[in-house]
């Protein structure tokens, strides 16, 4: 067993034991602190931030833990992403003052790139950033933000400069800045996102994350990092459905017979098993191809992303439709899963986003 079969193995263990009970013990839809704290005390939070960023072992983790509780795969996955700018172009003084509190599970951090007006077209971002002396005043709004309203610091990026793409800068702002409020947004997963309203907040200079003007490029590589771990979260899901489609089908009799008798559901099992290995492959691959070149994997990230969240979409409605009524039922597995498997393919760029980025790569070539 390698030492990636050995944590991910660990993060099962722990999903279905103790970050379960810490999970279950939340408010849907708000921030749960006992689970961030869980995740540290358990180690699985070291994993990502007591050393350098892999992507191959952010996979291992986000595919185990979304195979057993999507909920501490999710905030796992939050406090990697939110933090992620800061570690990767912080001041040491920024870093001093909130990755130790990040990585103990004492303070939570969000990832505020999206805007009412600037989802997929993440560039035309509208939220102003003037400068002010030594500060920056931060002026509109912010939606689908990660741990909004509650976290205690966000990675906000923000216009400082009408050029497009290269007008952008990259600030950690915390929580209790003046002028900085939300509210939470309920969605059908009911996971830590809100809204973020900026009226005049007051950031120092000191807060920027690496240059000015230069946030889109603290933005597009914090993404391409985590893109193939998103394809892991959602072979994970996969594997749960899959899973579950297979025991139900052993011992589901109809017509005087089992389920998987029946070759018009066995062959759509196998196909959707033979999609989810091919999908663990690619991510696997985007993952491991990343951290051999940082910044130069957009399009296998894309691929890995795309045809894993699309997979897994489609294994989750099969397992559905194996099941019959009894996994439409609040509560169930499935129906749990339904809810949760469909945001990955809009988030961190929609599936037509990364269709895009893979279209570009054949004719840049």
């Amino acid at each position: 067993m390698t030492e990636l079969d050995e944590l991910g193995a660990r993060c099962a263990e722990l999903a279905q034991g103790p970050l379960r009970t810490a999970a279950e013990s939340g408010t849907p839809g708000r921030l749960n602190r006992g689970l961030l704290k869980a995740l540290a005390e358990h180690g699985v939070l070291a994993e990502i931030f007591d050393r350098p960023a892999k992507a191959v072992v952010l996979c291992a983790i986000r595919e185990a833990l979304a195979r057993h509780c999507t909920e501490a795969e999710t905030a796992f996955a939050l406090q990697g992403l939110g933090a992620y700018p800061i570690v990767l172009a912080g001041s040491q003084e920024l870093v001093d003052a909130w990755i130790p509190r990040i990585a103990a599970g004492d303070a939570a951090v969000g990832f505020a790139l999206t805007e009412p007006g600037a989802g997929s077209d993440a560039a035309h971002l509208s939220l102003r950033a003037v400068p002010d002396g030594d500060d920056f005043l931060l002026t509109g709004e912010k939606t689908y933000i990660s741990h909004a309203p509650e976290a205690d610091v966000y990675s906000v990026f923000a216009r400082t400069s009408d050029t497009g793409a290269k007008g952008i800068t990259a600030f950690a702002v915390p929580r209790d800045t003046p002028g900085l409020d939300g509210d939470p947004l309920d969605l059908i997963s009911p996971h830590a996102i809100g809204r973020l309203r900026f009226t005049g907040a007051r950031v120092p200079r000191a807060n920027i994350l690496g240059d000015l003007d230069g946030g889109w490029t603290v933005a597009m590589r914090t993404l391409d990092m985590f893109r193939p771990s998103v394809g892991a979260f959602a072979v994970g899901m996969a594997q749960a459905a899959l899973d579950a489609a297979v025991t139900h089908a052993t011992h589901r009799e109809a017509f005087g017979k089992p389920l998987s008798a029946f070759q018009g559901i066995t062959h759509q099992l196998a196909d959707v098993a033979t999609r989810l290995h091919a999908a663990r492959l690619l991510v696997h691959d985007a993952a491991t191809a990343y951290d051999a070149a940082p910044g130069t994997t957009a399009a296998r990230s894309a691929m890995a992303k795309l045809f894993a969240t699309e997979t897994a979409q489609q294994a989750v409605d099969l397992a559905i439709q194996v099941h019959g009524a009894q996994a439409l039922e609040r509560g169930h597995l499935l129906e749990h899963l339904y809810r949760e498997v469909r945001a990955p393919r809009i988030y961190e760029g929609t599936s037509e986003i990364q269709r895009e980025i893979i279209a570009r790569s054949l004719f840049r070539k």
